[in-house]
């Protein structure tokens, strides 16, 4: 099968990537020469072009777009998020339908519903909130809904939606916590006690497998790990793999959520380079409850976990060692 794979040097489609290129003829988008270095070394031939501006020549023989591509920050400006998220997902699905491909997988996310509220055992019957103060938030769910009202007879269209995503290769979660603890900037929040779903990297690339034959077009899927936690017990889990014991200090949330608000109003208003040390986005969802349940991938996908939570982190620490 021909796949292009967006996002191929990133996390996700990376570790996608490796596990699809023994099986299928990989492409991967690369807007630059040394995206297209990056590309090349992860096995995949690199496909010259930028969100935005993907011609449907291009695509040519692609049977299956994996989507993982995005711009995944917590703070910025509208204009950056939407350029990407929003126009750059519209324009690859018109050059996919025009090109004749025949299934299109956009790499969604939880954050798409979220509007600061809790989000508590939601399935995929929770709608998206009216508004929504966060532009990561704003911006993926109006694209996870312009690729499903995309859906039709001669390309299917679906949407992963994985929650936290952990596990070997990551550059963020973990690297991030490591430094706030060094730097001495680590607080918890509400002692940590608010519970959420997670998603190991090897739970989602199953599942894409899985989405490149199964599944109803059309329809969005969770794909989180068995079981739920609080961020207390999985964070803290998470930086033991890494030998890091972080602090005790906790702050409320509305404390948190309260900071997180005037630094936001001080970076934009003094026009502030970089992001605030705490975002509005990120001490809301710190301070929310965010459970999942992925009943739905199991009937439609035929998906069951690969790895367990316990498991993770048993093997990440032993890489670390």
């Amino acid at each position: 099968m021909k796949i292009l794979i967006t996002g191929a040097s990133g996390f996700v489609g990376g570790a996608i990537a490796r596990k699809l290129r023994t099986q299928h003829q990989l492409l991967g988008l690369a807007r630059s020469a040394a995206s297209a270095e990056k590309v090349a070394e992860a096995g995949l031939q690199p496909l010259s072009g930028e969100l935005g501006k993907i011609e449907a020549s291009t695509l040519t023989g692609v049977e299956v777009i994996v989507h993982c591509a995005a711009h995944v920050a917590q703070w910025g400006r509208r204009e950056d998020f939407w350029r990407t998220n929003v126009v750059g997902t519209e324009q690859l699905l018109q050059a996919a339908s025009a090109a004749g491909v025949r299934r299109f997988i956009h790499m969604g996310t939880e954050a798409a519903l979220f509007d600061g509220a809790p989000l508590v055992q939601i399935d995929e019957g929770q709608a998206y909130p009216a508004s929504t103060p966060y532009l990561y938030s704003e911006t993926k769910a109006e694209a996870e809904k312009r690729v499903l009202a995309a859906n039709g007879e001669a390309m299917q269209t679906l949407s992963l939606r994985p929650r936290l995503v952990w596990g070997p290769g990551d550059q963020t979660v973990l690297p991030e916590l490591l430094e706030m603890v060094r730097s001495g900037q680590y607080w918890w929040v509400d002692q940590g006690r608010n519970r959420t779903s997670t998603c190991h990297i090897a739970n989602l690339v199953h599942a894409t497998t899985l989405a490149l034959d199964s599944g109803r077009g059309g329809q969005p899927y969770f794909i989180v790990d068995p079981g739920q936690t609080t961020y207390r017990e999985f964070l803290t889990a998470l930086m033991a793999t890494r030998g890091v014991t972080p602090p005790g200090r906790s702050l409320p949330g509305t404390v948190i959520r309260g900071m997180a608000g005037a630094m936001d109003l001080l970076w934009r208003t003094l026009r502030l380079r970089g992001q605030p040390p705490l975002t509005p986005f990120a001490a809301a969802m710190l301070s929310r409850e965010c459970t999942i349940e992925s009943d739905k991938a199991a009937r439609e996908l035929g998906f069951r976990a690969v790895m367990t939570r316990d498991q993770g982190l048993a093997e990440l620490a032993a890489v670390a060692d």
